[in-house]
């Protein structure tokens, strides 16, 4: 066992695990937030996503050790009411049937509107496409991340890992 610091969601966190304990049970197990899910184990269905340093990860295959002094955004972290305009957007279009995957697709969108803040459908279907939705939501996955660009777009917000957007 290793003492592993990590900043998860803003918050410090010192957890007494072993060094090669995938990210996603440190999160979930021994922190206790349960809204990123696994799915496969293998990097394969996106269910686990998370931002690293901003970016999109599959936390079940980085071990714990690699991560300690990065910041971690799971989705619990990216607003306190739902009102990041992806969450806000997934809601406005029924996004979820299942709702198991939707964790990380949204962290995935979030992190291609981070990049991209007005993605083609190609976009969209290229960024997408490591998301595995069993209930096929995708074509409301594609509407729901349009409405969020257009609100982004119009609104100028600062998403909360700190990258500004706006028009283009």
């Amino acid at each position: 066992m290793a003492t592993i610091k990590l900043t998860i969601n803003n918050q410090p966190h010192a957890l007494d695990v072993e060094p090669d304990m995938p990210l996603l049970w440190a999160i979930r197990d021994v922190v206790g937030l349960t809204g990123t899910k696994f799915g496969c184990g293998i990097a394969q269905c996106g269910a686990c996503t998370v931002h690293l340093d901003g970016s999109p990860v599959r936390s079940c295959s980085v071990p714990v050790s690699a991560v300690s002094g990065q910041k971690i955004t799971t989705i619990e972290g990216l607003s306190k009411n739902a009102d990041h305009p992806v969450q806000k957007a997934w809601i406005q279009h029924q996004v979820p049937q299942c709702g198991y995957c939707q964790s990380g697709q949204i962290m995935s969108a979030v992190a291609l509107l981070k990049t991209n803040p007005k993605p083609t459908d190609t976009d969209i279907d290229n960024a997408m496409q490591g998301n595995i939705c069993r209930c096929g939501t995708y074509t409301r996955i594609r509407e729901a991340i349009h409405t969020a660009s257009a609100e982004i777009s119009t609104t100028n917000k600062l998403p909360r890992n700190g990258a500004k957007v706006g028009k283009r």
